[in-house]
């Protein structure tokens, strides 16, 4: 790629204190969560508004030098890493809330806003912003939009896309449109729904305009102890099956537990193999009604300890370790891989006791957080590339994602796709869905240029570099040095 002649253009945009070209600076930006996996870009730049932003796609375009755009860094599945020699465009100087309105309970934030900040200001007016993944304090919500980003509370409230009334779009040839607008009602088809969980191959949001809910009046959070991780995932269905809607539902193996008792002390049982945890939320009289009814499916469930927090600070307790699961873990393993697969809520008990056999197959330990309540697994591979078991660690992590699509689930929950699971999407999609979404993306952008090679088939790949083989080499999509 011809490069030259677009830093030249860039420079007459930016500082050059705001694009950066020298090789310690451009390091930083090689890898997002995905650290096994790098590649380094021809430029980062670094822009201060939404006009910075146009300009520097538009070069990109005229140019036919590719782009991703990245705002923490923290995606789990590559999909925020460069482009061998492309162009990083970083927004987290675009993180200014443009608008707020209480009363029509909706705000309209630029890309690089923390999640965790929109409900702090929400709060002022007790409202909050629901989506809560764990990287919540960290993760910008234009990332948030790009791979559909849930959390926890999920199952009652729904994904990123539940909550994005409208966007303000770059798209990859430039062109700056609006899709969706400040209602929950809209006319046409749902081209903001589409735009959320795209993964950049469409373009990028300048402006997201965020539907806020009013603050929770009354919650009750249970943690049940069980002998078996499968139990625990059991128990999951026949809350469900009693007609019951937690706000949360979540489960933790001993190895996860483990860990989060060494970082943040939360006093989880200490013989327990699986943990659940449930959260009931909302009116006062609505959770009074539901709690009897609760703790009965609970009782019967065969948990051998029940604890129900009975203040604010038991509760955050409680929570506190389970939203510092995964980085935790880093205690238990030099490194690790964070998988991220849907299975159907009636299989989970399945589901964990086949990833525990895989596990002893493997020899690699495996440690398991995840959204219980809508089936999304998130096992913590544990590997250490020096003594050569990343390879083991990813055709682990590429089984378990074959025993999702069996069940009947998905590859992703909310991690996305990117560059890691890229591989595995035709298995779920058959060639006909495959090529529906490859219209689509190249109807908006032709030259592929947004996030190339992220997702779905690209006519040019990325390039990669990592420390050991990996199931993408069959494609021709990963390069080592």
């Amino acid at each position: 790629m011809a490069i030259e002649g677009l830093i030249a253009g860039l420079a007459q945009v930016y500082s050059s204190r705001r694009l950066l070209t020298g090789e310690a600076q451009l390091t930083a930006f090689e890898s997002d969560g995905l650290v096994a996996f790098r590649a380094r870009p021809g430029a980062v730049v670094l822009p201060r508004t939404q006009e910075e932003v146009v300009k520097t796609v538009k070069l990109c375009y005229e140019h036919d030098i590719p782009f991703v755009a990245r705002g923490s860094g923290t995606s789990l599945s590559g999909g925020s890493m460069p482009i061998e020699g492309g162009i990083v465009i970083a927004l987290n100087k675009l993180n200014r809330i443009l608008h707020y309105d209480p009363e029509a309970r909706m705000c309209v934030v630029e890309p690089g806003v923390i999640n965790a900040q929109v409900s702090k200001r929400a709060a002022l007016n007790g409202l909050y912003y629901a989506p809560d993944p764990s990287s919540g304090p960290v993760c910008t919500i234009g990332g948030n939009v790009a791979f559909n980003s849930g959390g926890a509370h999920c199952l009652k409230y729904g994904m990123t896309s539940n909550h994005v009334l409208g966007l303000k779009v770059v798209l990859p040839d430039g062109e700056v449109v609006t899709l969706g607008g400040d209602s929950l009602e809209s006319v046409g088809p749902d081209l903001a729904g589409m735009f959320v969980g795209s993964e950049g191959l469409l373009g990028i949001a300048l402006e997201i305009t965020l539907r806020l809910l009013p603050e929770v009046e009354t919650y009750k959070t249970v943690l049940a102890a069980y002998k078996s991780l499968s139990a625990a995932g059991d128990t999951v269905a026949s809350i469900v099956a009693a007609g019951l809607l937690p706000g949360a539902m979540e489960i933790m193996d001993r190895l996860a537990m483990d860990a989060a008792e060494a970082a943040v002390h939360a006093g989880y049982p200490p013989d327990a193999k699986g943990l659940l945890i449930v959260e009931l939320e909302g009116p006062s009289e609505e959770v009074a009604a539901e709690f009897p009814k609760l703790m009965e499916v609970i009782d019967a469930s065969g948990a051998y300890e029940v604890r129900v927090a009975q203040n604010d600070a038991e509760r955050l307790k409680i929570w506190k370790g389970r939203k510092g699961a995964f980085s935790a873990v880093g205690r238990l393993s030099p490194e690790y891989i964070v998988q991220d697969g849907v299975v159907p809520r009636t299989k989970l008990g399945e589901a964990l006791a086949e990833i525990d056999r895989l596990s002893e197959e493997y020899g690699i330990r495996v440690a398991n957080v995840f959204h219980a309540g809508d089936g999304n697994l998130h096992p913590l591979i544990l590997f250490d590339s020096k003594r050569g078991e990343l390879e083991r660690a990813e055709e682990l992590a590429g089984e378990i994602l074959r025993l999702c699509i069996r069940m009947g689930g998905s590859i992703t929950g909310e991690h996305g796709v990117g560059i890691e699971k890229k591989a595995y999407l035709p298995e779920m999609y058959s060639e006909g869905d495959m090529d529906v979404m490859v219209q689509i993306r190249r109807a908006v952008d032709h030259k592929e240029l947004a996030n190339r090679g992220k997702m779905l088939p690209s006519a040019e790949a990325p390039a990669l570099t990592m420390t050991g083989p990996h199931p993408l080499e069959q494609e021709g999509v990963i390069y080592r040095e």
